[in-house]
């Protein structure tokens, strides 16, 4: 067990995920909690980041702080994407190991496994096939990250270790249109449908790709759960275990935020990866279970946005 004295860092604390993370160790009583927003802290500049661990001497690192965003975004900056992720995790991996961390924690993303991925996806099936295009620069910088753990862990015999969530959903979210993920996307879209008293609303792709959706509440009890049971060089799983069709969303949050009007399908735009439904059986056998359910996730999420 990490001790409530502990120093902890959370990298990325303001975004989706360590915001989730921060509230929860929090909860859980931790008072030496580190973070740093990106305006105080450059995580792409190296020098910065070794001055900032010599300073605040950091016992435990969890890993939420990289260039995210939504298919549109992945296509239009891969370079960006590749190059930024792979600043910012290899200068807080590295210096993490070179400072004495006693435990890190690095988040990834189940869009780096396969296109052609074996349903549900094994951690096994990773680097078994060809990436999906659309996200390739991003998930190349999260695989080298995942190596970069899984190295350490096994040539200097430190506690590094890797989270491979399902899709992530929740309040903190981006919900802007060039940059946000499907689940944000389709929410400004049916709302402002709504406000605006459009006739209908048009959504990327067939609608026929399904996905697994993880509330970030659910997402942040998991690895609050790992850093305190998981040490295995190995990454894992962190899902639901059951995923859904973006047209089935799409029709759900239709319902959820009162648009009366057609959803239709561009069918020339990109779907991105046929399927993405992760095999969590190992984190079972741990003992952790998600506790929201899609439909509560996505009223929470829904009424935080129309709350801003």
């Amino acid at each position: 067990m990490i001790s409530k004295k502990a120093r902890v860092y959370i990298a990325g604390h303001k975004g989706l995920v360590g915001s989730a993370v921060l509230h929860k160790f929090q909860k859980e009583g931790y008072a030496n909690l580190i973070t740093r927003t990106r305006q105080e802290l450059d995580l792409t500049e190296r020098g910065l980041v070794e001055k900032f661990f010599d300073k605040e001497k950091p016992e435990y690192v969890i890993i939420a702080a990289a260039r995210v965003g939504g298919i549109k975004a992945n296509m239009s900056y891969p370079a960006e994407f590749l190059y930024e992720n792979l600043m910012i995790q290899n200068n807080l991996i590295w210096v993490s190991h070179l400072k004495g961390v006693k435990k890190l924690l690095f988040l990834l993303s189940s869009c780096i496994y396969p296109r052609e991925c074996p349903q549900p996806m094994k951690e096994e099936y990773l680097l078994m096939g060809k990436l999906e295009p659309t996200n390739e620069g991003y998930a190349i910088a999260k695989i080298a990250g995942l190596k970069l753990c899984e190295y350490i862990h096994r040539q200097f015999k430190k506690r590094f270790i890797c989270a491979m969530p399902a899709t992530i959903y929740g309040p903190n979210d981006k919900f802007d249109p060039e940059v946000s993920h499907v689940l944000p996307a389709l929410i400004i879209k049916f709302l402002e449908a709504k406000y605006n008293g459009s006739s209908s609303v048009e959504i990327w792709g067939t609608g026929n790709v399904r996905r697994e959706f993880l509330f970030v509440e659910d997402l942040a009890d998991a690895l609050f759960f790992l850093m305190q049971n998981y040490d295995d060089k190995s990454f894992i799983n962190v899902g639901v275990g059951s995923d859904i069709t973006i047209k089935q969303l799409a029709n759900e949050v239709c319902k959820l935020t009162g648009f009366g009007g057609k959803i239709k399908f561009d069918v020339t735009k990109p779907d991105g990866m046929p399927r993405k439904l992760l095999d969590t059986s190992r984190l079972k056998a741990y003992g952790w279970r998600p506790k929201v359910t899609l439909e509560e996730g996505l009223k929470r999420t829904i009424d935080w946005y129309k709350n801003l």
